[in-house]
């Protein structure tokens, strides 16, 4: 990829600029990381001036890889003060690496009350991309189911989507970037971490892609990556879990409900217990009974143009009308199991307000929770959810304070119980249930995110080994394991969900280190994707600790080490020390 777009929102100015040479075999979070930490001091105030916000697709993001069309975004987030990367599936990151664009570096401040649209789209003649920034006055304040198809009416089916909804405008602490999903919904989201403040301080509601005409990728050694490009396509379709008619094409990543169930560590009722006695009603399996009863809706949807696990879905009404897509297995523990509603036509109308808005519906579940636990509504109460989603839709002093996440919900209603780490609200796994999760939670650059370092595969679905979850020893070791080559993973632009077959199928991560070299022009090995990762997470660490943090900050919170945890009855016992290992031995 040849250019760095770089754009000043105080003068709507922007140019492109060649690729440094120390960014040239980065991509995905590697960059927007690299770029935050050169750029960006670590004090600056989340949606001031200094802040910036950075767009990066993945290294192989653009090519046919399968499963690459991922883009990495990051800024200083105003929900955790720390360094943030947040990634999302969508044909926006695909267009931007066909018209050559590395990164979109976002700096500058709103200068008045207006909103902006960045239209980025291939100039045929000169061969490069061009940019229009066009008046968005029109678009705000209002929901986004609404305003996706004007856009796509006035500029086109073809084209991209990012932006942000009315969470971003009012400066929530819990609104997201919204990406088009493969069918033009807003619906895929680079949900955690606020960063949707951020671009909504910038005075930007909605940039725009359009590749037409836009040549391919450029490869340093096509055969070399077709050989590896195959080896990874091979070993997602033998793997159970990833291949066609497997576990997460099914059942979608829902089916994940009766799994962590099972062990003790679906946390509900604001993390008052390891397991949900309506699991069964929220899970994957009853998503697909709906969809076959209802005679609408769909499994195995992909988010972006070329995946072959294909893990979205498309929840049908009763009449088998649509009703949203999608329903992924942390939004339904969030807004289920979390809550103690086994509804899923609720979850379903929370999840669709969740995109209208433009929220993270994993902290927007557990704010909701928080506000349970505080006696605002009872747990279970799907009815009263939906209307503290309205607040929160139409800004009201309570809507403002529940958009600001579970953390300040918590404060502000004198809750003791808050499970988040630096700021962020915890995920859908008990740490204390699922020790190497915990110690993820407790130790990411990022605030409590599982995806961060996935310990899970092996501590509960035993891929790429299998650990005890309620074990406390070498913990530290898996999680930096994972937490390093996560960091990599996010770099190449590919989903997540590869890691499954790479853990399993040697040749699998093997086509993965071939894709890249046959892009960038690398020798890399496998042996070299924890390395690469690890950089990035010292980058990200050394932010953190400008910014602030300590190792104080590495810790779960309190009433997790002294409350006990049904069904196990165990609290989070992993010693300080086995935490602070996690970055003192990388």
């Amino acid at each position: 990829m040849k250019y760095i777009l770089r754009i000043n929102m105080n003068d709507r100015s922007y140019r492109f600029e060649d690729v440094p040479e120390k960014y040239k075999l980065l991509g995905g979070r590697g960059l927007t990381s690299n770029i935050v930490y050169d750029e960006v001091v670590p004090t600056v105030h989340p949606l001031g001036p200094n802040n910036k916000i950075v767009f990066a697709p993945g290294i192989v993001t653009g090519t046919n890889a399968s499963t690459s069309g991922r883009i990495s975004v990051g800024a200083k987030s105003p929900l955790t003060g720390t360094i943030k990367e947040s990634n999302a599936g969508s044909s926006f990151p695909q267009d931007l690496a066909r018209m050559g664009i590395k990164a979109i570096v976002i700096e500058g401040y709103q200068q008045d009350d207006k909103y902006w649209l960045i239209y980025i789209k291939w100039n045929k003649e000169k061969g490069m991309p061009s940019v229009e920034f066009l008046p968005a006055d029109e678009y705000v304040g209002r929901g986004l189911y609404d305003v996706f198809p004007e856009l796509h009416e006035r500029f086109g089916k073809h084209i991209s989507i990012s932006g942000v909804g009315i969470a971003g405008e009012r400066r929530y602490l819990n609104s997201g970037i919204v990406f088009n999903d493969i069918d033009g919904r807003p619906s895929r989201y680079s949900g955690r971490g606020g960063l949707g403040s951020v671009l909504a301080s910038k005075g930007v509601k909605f940039i725009v892609t359009d590749r037409s005409g836009a040549p391919r990728v450029p490869l340093a050694d096509p055969a070399l990556f077709e050989k590896g490009r195959k080896k990874l396509v091979d070993a997602l379709r033998e793997h159970p879990i990833t291949k066609p008619g497997g576990g997460l094409n099914a059942l979608g990543t829902a089916v994940l409900v009766n799994i962590i169930n099972e062990v003790g560590g679906l946390p509900t009722r604001n993390f008052r217990s390891g397991r949900f006695e309506g699991a069964a009603k929220i899970s994957g399996e009853a998503m697909a009974q709906m969809i076959k009863e209802r005679g609408g809706g769909r499994m195995g949807h992909p988010c972006h143009p070329g995946c072959i696990i294909q893990c979205s879905n498309i929840i049908p009404n009763p009449d088998g009308s649509e009703h949203v897509s999608v329903i992924e297995y942390e939004t339904t523990w969030a807004f289920g199991a979390n809550c103690g509603i086994d509804d899923l036509d609720v979850i379903a109308e929370l999840t669709r307000l969740s995109n209208d808005y433009g929220l993270d519906t994993i902290e927007m579940g557990g704010t909701i929770a928080i506000a349970m636990e505080a006696g605002l509504l009872e747990f279970g109460d799907g009815q009263k959810a939906i209307e503290l989603m309205h607040e929160v839709g139409k800004g009201t002093p309570l809507g403002r304070i529940l958009g600001s996440g579970a953390a300040t919900a918590g404060k502000v209603f004198g809750v003791i119980r808050v499970p988040g780490v630096k700021g962020q609200n915890m995920p859908a796994y008990e740490p204390r249930a699922i020790k190497g999760i915990g110690v993820t939670y407790a130790t990411t650059t990022m605030g409590a995110d599982h995806t961060a370092g996935y310990t899970i595969a092996p501590e509960a679905l035993s891929s790429g080994g299998q650990v005890d979850p309620l074990a406390v020893e070498g913990k530290g070791d898996l999680s930096r394991a994972f937490q390093a080559t996560t960091a990599f993973i996010d770099s190449t632009g590919h989903c997540l969900f590869i890691a499954f077959a790479i853990l399993d199928i040697p040749t699998g991560f093997e086509g993965v280190m071939e894709e890249c070299n046959g892009v960038l022009g690398t020798n890399w090995t496998v042996e070299d994707a924890p390395k690469i990762g690890a950089e990035i997470l010292k980058v990200e660490r050394k932010f953190n600790e400008a910014a602030g943090f300590t190792k104080a900050h590495d810790r779960l919170p309190e009433f997790m080490y002294y409350e006990k945890l049904p069904p196990h009855n165990v609290t989070f016992d992993v010693p300080d020390e086995e935490l602070d290992s996690v970055f003192e031995k990388m």
